[in-house]
């Protein structure tokens, strides 16, 4: 590959002064003006300061013979070919649901708590520790209490790391669920699931699993004998309560907080739930009749059954959220609580219904009792329409829940259900503020990133964590590892960062396949994960 090749940027992508020591970039790109982009060999210095730098755990990341990182050079082998589509097909594709990569010699205790720990913190070299700035005199406004007027565009620093440290703890659900897909069936205990539980922020401490129940099940007929079980179970693991046991963490942010973190769709129940977009009346999930009043709020059938269904041995997830939560309003009486709601695609309309529940619920505790109910936020990553406008207005106007909804401006799963898909005379609409982003301004996605990467958490984060404001260049500063990236999207990253991950010895396994319910290997006991709602 030649240097004039490498150095070329293409015209939708916003590169940022990653390594600003970086040496002045090739002629063509020293023509532009003074406040554009940096080139492709910039970030490419920062890539390999970013895989060069020891990890926090021993093993290192890079071969130690590799090349030194301010060398471009053509030394890294023949190229390999982009891997647009893969050979599994559309659904390998759409993996939206973001999983722990397989690593080359697979161990026998590969997946204990240990093991998890080390491989989170050996993929995410650049962890996202709590913001070290105190919010504790703005709280109320960190957490939604003016809309974040203000505070999104320009993206304000504190907010940024804020959602950034909720967006991690929404990959630790999906990391927990894949590592054991089947714990959430009957026989399975909410403790071995906690044993693969790893927060990436430990001044949380998770207190309760969560499970969501399908009211569909697979007929039998439809199911292939070599799948896994957990692909059809009607019961999955899909998020945790977590409370801020942290003193200082709790003098810093001004309050304890209480998160309930929620994943997307993973099963093949959970995907059939997801076209479900009919609106029912959200207080009462029985009543189907058309002739509903207008006004009345309502929701997706399949969003709601989701929430509502108890499975044969664990409750709902309406019923477990409700009681988590009101045990710990219970156990740290007398303090000042938030609540934040957190979830990705599928994940942040079940947080949306649990925020609208909760307010509900804790208000009428509050006034009981005679004491103020903690506020309630939503902080959504590529959530789609959830309910009516008149469920939208209660929920914000009626109920004073803050909604955060962060966009990605080629994701199509933040504009589903289409009105097609609506009833007649009702539309699906969102709630709450929108921070938009655009996978075009990255400097390390190619700017015709498929629908697969749009989607996906980590691309969201990586989005995030760049993000200054609209029509602002990616930011200098920021620090996120792209190793998570390159091992979930290879693909949808530039040939430039590839090939130089390669060079300096990081070579990410492809997440395509999972091994059913963790037996052993043959290519009969793989299957790609199913798509989020699209």
């Amino acid at each position: 590959m030649s240097a004039a090749a490498v150095t070329a940027t293409p015209r939708h992508a916003r590169p940022s002064p990653l390594n600003p020591n970086a040496r002045a970039a090739a002629a063509a790109a020293a023509a532009a003006p003074p406040n554009a982009v940096s080139t492709t060999r910039t970030h490419l210095a920062n890539l390999d300061r970013l895989l060069v730098r020891p990890p926090p755990l021993p093993l290192p990341l890079q071969n130690k013979g590799a090349p030194p990182a301010d060398d471009l050079g053509d030394g890294g082998g023949a190229a390999t070919p982009d891997d647009r589509s893969g050979r599994c097909g559309l659904l390998n594709a759409l993996n939206l649901s973001t999983f722990l990569p397989f690593v080359r010699k697979p161990a026998v205790d590969e997946m204990s708590p240990r093991s998890l720990a080390h491989l989170q913190r050996l993929l995410t070299l650049s962890p996202r520790p709590s913001p070290k700035g105190s919010i504790a005199g703005e709280w109320r406004r960190y957490h939604g209490e003016d809309g974040w007027d203000g505070l999104l565009d320009p993206l304000d620093q504190n907010l940024r790391r804020e959602v950034l440290r909720y967006g991690d703890f929404v990959q630790a659900a999906y990391t927990a669920f894949h590592s054991m897909p089947s714990s959430s069936s009957a026989a399975a205990s909410q403790h071995s699931q906690h044993r693969t539980l790893v927060l990436p922020d430990r001044s949380y401490r998770p207190t309760r699993s969560l499970f969501a129940t399908s009211s569909l099940s697979i007929p039998a007929w439809a199911r292939r004998r070599s799948a896994p079980g957990w692909l059809t179970q009607r019961s999955s693991f899909v998020g945790y309560v977590a409370v801020c046991d942290n003193e200082g963490e709790v003098q810093r942010m001004g309050r304890r907080d209480i998160a309930i973190v929620l994943r997307g769709t993973a099963t093949c129940p959970e995907w059939a739930e997801n076209l479900r977009a009919g609106l029912v009346p959200v207080d009462d999930d029985d009543d189907d009749d058309v002739g509903s009043p207008q006004n009345a709020p309502k929701v997706a059938k399949g969003f709601l059954s989701l929430y509502k269904t108890a499975g044969d041995h664990v409750p709902s997830l309406s019923d477990a959220i409700v009681d988590e939560v009101r045990r710990l309003v219970e156990v740290y009486e007398g303090e000042e609580l938030s609540i934040t709601v957190v979830g990705h695609s599928l994940g942040a309309s079940l947080a949306v219904l649990a925020a609208d529940e909760l307010s509900a619920c804790l208000s009428a505790d509050a006034a009981e009792h005679r004491r103020r109910p903690p506020p309630i936020a939503v902080v959504s990553f590529g959530g789609p329409k959830t309910g009516n406008r008149a469920f939208a207005d209660r929920l914000q106007n009626g109920r004073g829940v803050n909604v955060l909804r962060v966009v990605n401006a080629g994701d199509v799963v933040t504009r589903v259900p289409a009105p097609a898909m609506a009833r007649e005379g009702e539309g699906h609409v969102h709630a709450g503020a929108e921070l938009r982003l655009d996978s075009r301004d990255s400097p390390c996605l190619r700017p015709d990133a498929g629908p697969a990467c749009c989607h996906d958490l980590e691309a969201y984060l990586h989005l995030l964590d760049g993000f200054a404001g609209s029509g602002r260049p990616f930011r200098a500063d920021a620090s996120r590892s792209v190793a998570r990236l390159l091992t979930y999207q290879r693909p949808n990253v530039r040939r430039a960062y590839v090939e130089r991950a390669r060079v300096l010895g990081f070579e990410p396994a492809t997440p395509r396949t999972a091994t059913a319910n963790g037996a052993g290997g043959g290519a009969e006991g793989h299957y790609g994960y199913l798509a989020s709602p699209t």
